[in-house]
């Protein structure tokens, strides 16, 4: 069977597209807009970038009016904001912060997290989360005009911030501990419990 996405409409797309493209990490993105007002979201449209300089990218879409989220409009306005993980123990808090609030609605307090001092940006971290990365704007790149377009935010990593308890033997974060989860299609989530995760050494190549 064959889809044309020029053909389809946009709801039956996006429910085909996030089925195939999963597991998708979470960003869950605090950001201070310039007035001071917070605001906290997850987004499932997050990968790595660059290792020169390090770098994110995760992808707030419009909405289905074609208005842009808070999150993309404060992070025009100040250029900072903090990517935090997402645990399973912190799932169903994040997916209350995940409705369409007011602009003035602080989704910290909505949904009980706390915000804590950053260390090179004005946004706040999640203190609930065990590992915060610290962003700066390098560029919003709008691909599509309209509902559901996509703005691809370019992010520079300044500060990682992982919690003691959260290492491993060998000083990296330790997915065994942390059960990070991720974003199917539908209402669907992972959880990456121990018995989830196997290990494929790297070929060495010829």
């Amino acid at each position: 069977m064959h889809f044309e996405p020029a053909t389809m409409e946009t709801a039956a797309l996006y429910h085909l597209l996030t089925r195939i493209v999963a597991p998708r990490p979470i960003a869950f993105v605090s950001t201070r807009s310039g007035d001071g007002e917070l605001n906290l979201a997850p987004f499932s449209y997050f990968s790595l970038g660059g290792l020169q300089p390090p770098s994110a990218v995760f992808c707030p879409v419009n909405d289905r009016k074609g208005r842009m989220k808070d999150t993309l409009r404060n992070i025009e306005e100040t250029k900072e904001y903090v990517i935090n993980v997402v645990t399973r123990e912190m799932a169903e808090a994040m997916n209350e912060t995940s409705a369409n609030f007011p602009h003035d609605v602080n989704e910290f307090e909505v949904a009980g997290f706390t915000p804590e001092a950053s260390t090179r940006v004005r946004p706040p971290r999640v203190a609930e989360s065990p590992i915060s990365m610290e962003m700066e704007l390098f560029e919003i790149v709008t691909h599509g005009p309209g509902p559901l377009a996509g703005n691809y935010i370019i992010g520079e990593i300044h500060l990682v911030r992982i919690r003691e308890e959260w290492l491993g033997k060998d000083g990296l974060p330790d997915p065994d501990a942390i059960r990070l989860i991720g974003r199917m299609g539908g209402d669907y989530y992972v959880d990456a419990i121990p018995s989830a995760l196997f290990e494929l050494e790297r070929p060495k190549g010829p």
